[in-house]
């Protein structure tokens, strides 16, 4: 993988934001922060298109995501970071049509950011007391599992099919909705127990119609590699 123009300046400006609020709002140990910003400012600047760009924006927003998540006072910071993540979903497909091109990679990387901005958000939540365990593991399992499978696939040299399934949309949609009312609910110092019955009752359910989608996928019958 090579660098590109496009990947090192949105790397170097998502880099200095991420910096610029460390400092600005001290989350936490500074250390692991910054190095996460420079971690995934580094991946990115090998990831061609502005749509790949404005999705990497949730795997930076892990870090605030799950600082925020910690603590239930900064309930409602963590609620707008999850409408800005939410934000971004809604826009980089549209962004990929209009000036870049929908590609097997950009549907490749959508899930995964999703994947490690919904896990952070899933176990800050969890650490801070504010969200059952088990069901944040459920949200792990929910974008881990196809990670998993999609690359056990490639190595027995199938091609998986890289793009957006009704499935998987509904089920993301849904976990920002749920765990952004949670968290809204408990800043204002509301009763929050209906949203994390219906989270407890939704999202699993979700979970298992995206991976019966998955096991469906894997059956069809093996696409050959070039060459």
């Amino acid at each position: 993988m090579r660098l590109n123009r496009a990947g090192v300046v949105w790397g170097a400006a998502y880099f200095l934001v991420g910096v610029t609020w460390v400092a600005a709002t001290d989350p936490g140990p500074a250390l692991p922060l910054v190095a996460w910003f420079a971690a995934v400012a580094a991946v990115g600047s090998t990831i061609p298109g502005i749509a790949n760009q404005v999705s990497l924006a949730r795997a930076h927003l892990a870090a605030p995501a799950l600082a925020y998540g910690l603590v239930p006072g900064r309930l409602g910071l963590l609620a707008v970071v999850l409408a800005v993540a939410g934000l971004t979903d809604l826009v980089d497909g549209t962004i990929a049509r209009r000036f870049d091109r929908p590609s097997t990679l950009g549907g490749g990387l959508d899930p995964v950011v999703d994947g490690i901005f919904l896990g952070a958000v899933a176990i800050g939540l969890a650490l801070g007391g504010t969200f059952p365990l088990w069901l944040a593991l459920v949200i792990v399992a929910r974008y881990l599992l196809p990670a998993v499978v999609g690359l056990a696939l490639i190595s027995m040299h199938r091609r998986p099919e890289l793009r957006h399934t009704v499935s998987g949309q509904v089920s993301t949609s849904l976990i920002i909705v749920l765990i952004g009312g949670i968290c809204l609910f408990r800043f204002f110092n509301q009763d929050a127990s209906n949203v994390v019955a219906g989270a407890e009752i939704v999202i699993p359910i979700t979970t298992v119609a995206t991976f019966v989608h998955l096991g469906l996928v894997a059956r069809r019958p093996a696409v050959p590699e070039p060459g």
